[in-house]
């Protein structure tokens, strides 16, 4: 079939940014040692003030590659990173790649059953993350054991006196690691050797990394990626900002998202450019990096920016530095957005705050503001070789400009598929008309005539919270095992920091009926049991749920009923 020449709009306003790039065709290993060769001097990284210029990152990752070698890794294998931004997280991403070997990337504050769900989904035999998680990989029951669990420190990067500041503050609460013949030290991993294990040859369409998603049952879905998927997006991206060997860039964001690892780390990394890494999101800490290291660029999303509207530190700190700021993972709401920009500009800048879009089912972003142009309310334009457009929902015909549909992208970031669930692969790449793959992104949006689109809503139940995913059957499957809890109905509220926070509508078995210990239980209950974005902020005890005709739950009428309640209480 013969693909179809397709309508792109959105070029007119693209200014000096070419409407298609070339391609280096490399590994992901292969792409970041080029930068080693053509920058060696220039730091590569910047974390908690240590620093490594860009040949002593080529020979980090060398090292760890034949440290992993050793412990067996090889083409095809599958290695579990379970770490924050830091280089013990990003080193051996690209180690891993050297090796032909596929990275799994998982939160590392991951429970321990969410745990055992990655390593059977990824096929995970080695495992690395910090040491104050050991126990919670020791103690999980994949279906396949782990051989290894490599363990490193926070302070491990920092030269002595670092570390020794570390274990003074905040190492000695770690719990000593017991012995385990399965345990491996990142410092003797990485410190022998001459780093001379074999670059394994591999074509770019081959897996390079799992990331991770869910679908509305809360079961989380691999996410295959392949070299030339994350070359590509990181490539797009460089060139949408224009990041080149001066700039810094602020990655704040964690690298078990696309949005974090390649929109922020890759992306720089590719340029020669210095990326500040920051491995544990707080108001204050950003602010300082922000204060000390004067970043040129960064990326983040609305809870970040909304907690950086608010830090007092940074009304007295010169802000000339920053060029561009984008925003993304969430809806940016106005407060949000003015308040920072009234910020920035207070401090000397004329950054302005611009939104994009993107899914890890793309890697991260595709589609973004442009630097030079601004649209009130859009998500930007379409990437670079990047094709976007807006279909009827179900079906695979286009509607007019102005019309609601479903978004749906085609790029050579697009990913491989769901590992090993061709189902719902088939269900959201699908070939239309026009001979391309599509991927159907389950998000409602519209495209102005112009070529901007703008983002509506999303298809599926999810609740997006500070950028990350909650579903929320999941939750409300955790609500369920308590014994006070007869139903409940987990919906998003709006936040205009969170974008949404999760609250729960619960109505009480009659033996817990009146007990007002209950919510705050149910709170804690969550808490045990799910990652700290996915427990309710709120829960409220009803005497019965709303049903739909069919007797279903009517979570939609909940949320209407949020909807109102918020757009009707007075600004606090």
């Amino acid at each position: 079939m013969t693909a179809i020449e397709p309508k792109r709009p959105w070029l007119s306003s693209y200014g000096d940014i070419p409407p298609s790039l070339e391609y280096p065709g490399m590994s992901i290993y292969e792409a970041v040692m080029r930068t080693v060769r053509e920058h060696p001097e220039a730091v590569a990284f910047d974390f908690l003030g240590a620093t490594a210029t860009y040949h002593e990152l080529g020979e980090m990752i060398d090292r760890c590659a034949e440290g992993l070698a050793e412990l067996g890794l090889g083409p095809g294998d599958r290695l579990t990173i379970s770490m924050p931004t830091s280089p013990q997280g990003i080193v051996p991403f690209y180690a891993a790649a050297k090796l032909g070997a596929v990275s799994s990337l998982i939160h590392p504050l991951s429970t321990t059953q969410e745990i055992e769900q990655y390593l059977d989904i990824g096929e995970s035999r080695i495992a690395l993350t910090l040491d104050v998680f050991y126990e919670r990989f020791a103690t999980a029951r994949p279906r396949e054991p782990l051989e290894a669990i490599v363990l490193t420190s926070v302070s491990d990067p920092l030269p002595a006196h670092g570390r020794l500041a570390y274990w003074l503050t905040r190492g000695r609460k770690v719990p000593r690691v017991p012995r385990d013949d399965r345990v491996r030290w990142w410092s003797d991993l990485t410190s022998g050797g001459r780093g001379d294990a074999a670059a394994a040859a591999l074509d770019p369409q081959s897996l390079a990394t799992i990331l991770y998603s869910g679908g509305t049952t809360g079961a989380p879905k691999g996410i295959m990626l392949s070299h030339r998927n994350v070359e590509c997006s990181g490539l797009q991206i460089a060139t949408w900002v224009q990041l080149d060997q001066s700039d810094t860039v602020l990655a704040a964001l964690p690298i078990f998202h696309g949005f974090g690892l390649v929109a922020l780390v890759h992306a720089g990394f590719l340029c020669g450019s210095r990326v500040v890494m920051v491995p544990v999101f707080s108001p204050g800490h950003v602010a300082k990096v922000m204060r000390t290291k004067r970043p040129t660029m960064m990326a983040g999303v609305p809870t970040l920016y909304d907690a950086l509207g608010r830090d007092p530190s940074l009304r007295r700190t010169d802000l000339t530095c920053l060029r561009a700021a984008f925003c993304g993972a969430d809806t940016l709401t106005t407060p949000v957005r003015e308040r920072f920009e009234r910020l920035v500009a207070d401090r000397g800048g004329r950054v302005q705050l611009l939104e994009g879009y993107g899914l890890t089912e793309a890697v991260t972003a595709v589609m973004a503001t442009p630097l030079h142009v601004k649209r009130e309310g859009s998500i930007g334009l379409p990437f670079p070789d990047t094709l976007a457009k807006i279909c009827e929902v179900g079906t695979t015909r286009e509607v007019a400009p102005g019309e609601d549909g479903e978004l749906c992208v085609s790029g050579p970031s697009v990913m491989l598929g769901y590992l090993n669930n061709p189902e719902a692969t088939d269900d959201t790449l699908r070939t239309h008309e026009d001979g391309r793959v599509w991927l159907h992104t389950a998000d409602l949006a519209k495209m102005d005539a112009d070529g901007f689109f703008f983002f509506l809503g999303r298809l599926k139940r999810m609740i997006k919270s500070s950028g990350f995913n909650v579903y929320p059957s999941q939750v409300e499957a955790v609500l369920a095992e308590h014994p006070g809890v007869a139903a409940a109905c987990v919906v998003g509220v709006p936040d205009e920091a969170q974008g949404e926070r999760v609250k729960a509508f619960v109505v009480p078995k009659p033996s817990h009926s009146g007990d007002p210990r209950l919510a705050d239980e149910l709170i804690a209950h969550c808490r045990e049991r799910l990652i700290k974005w996915s427990c309710p902020r709120e829960i409220e005890l009803r005497d019965e749920l709303p049903l739909t005709r069919v007797g279903k739950v009517d979570f939609t009428k909940l949320i209407r009923e949020e909807v109102a309640r918020v757009s009707s209480d007075p600004p606090g």
